[in-house]
């Protein structure tokens, strides 16, 4: 996979990250909605930075879908923290994808810096330690 390739996918991911906790954030409220509220203006910031390194690159960042498919229905607080925790670890793998790809030190270190974000939301939102996280 190219740098570009990851990085495409990386928007990718964050797209659908942003449709996935806004879907979430429907069904939680007080505290569990405050931090999916922050988590997707975290996921927003993200997706313009990958954005921005795309079209630094001469070339067009991909865009989101009009919807995408969930895992499974999301119908109270349990199955929305479900669905931000699959997120979060399906974008730990996109991040290390991307660690893995990244030729710039700028990538690298964005790639790095979201690998570890990913992986705090997964514990802050119910997720297990693993030694490498994003990588099955």
């Amino acid at each position: 996979m190219t740098e570009l390739e990851a990085l495409q996918a990386a928007i990718a991911g964050e797209h659908a990250a942003l449709y996935g906790v806004g879907v979430a954030g429907g069904k939680l409220s007080g505290a569990r909605f405050g931090a999916a509220t922050t988590l997707y203006e975290r996921h927003r910031s993200r997706r313009d930075q990958l954005a921005q390194l795309v079209i630094e690159s001469g070339e067009t960042p991909a865009a989101a879908e009009p919807a995408y498919d969930l895992p499974q229905p999301v119908t109270n607080a349990t199955t929305a923290i479900a669905l931000v925790l699959g997120l979060e670890r399906r974008l730990a793998a996109v991040y290390g994808d991307l660690v893995e790809a990244a030729e710039q030190d700028r990538t690298r270190t964005f790639a790095v810096q979201a690998l570890i974000a990913t992986s705090r939301e997964q514990l802050a939102w119910g997720g297990k330690p693993t030694a490498f996280p994003g990588q099955v």
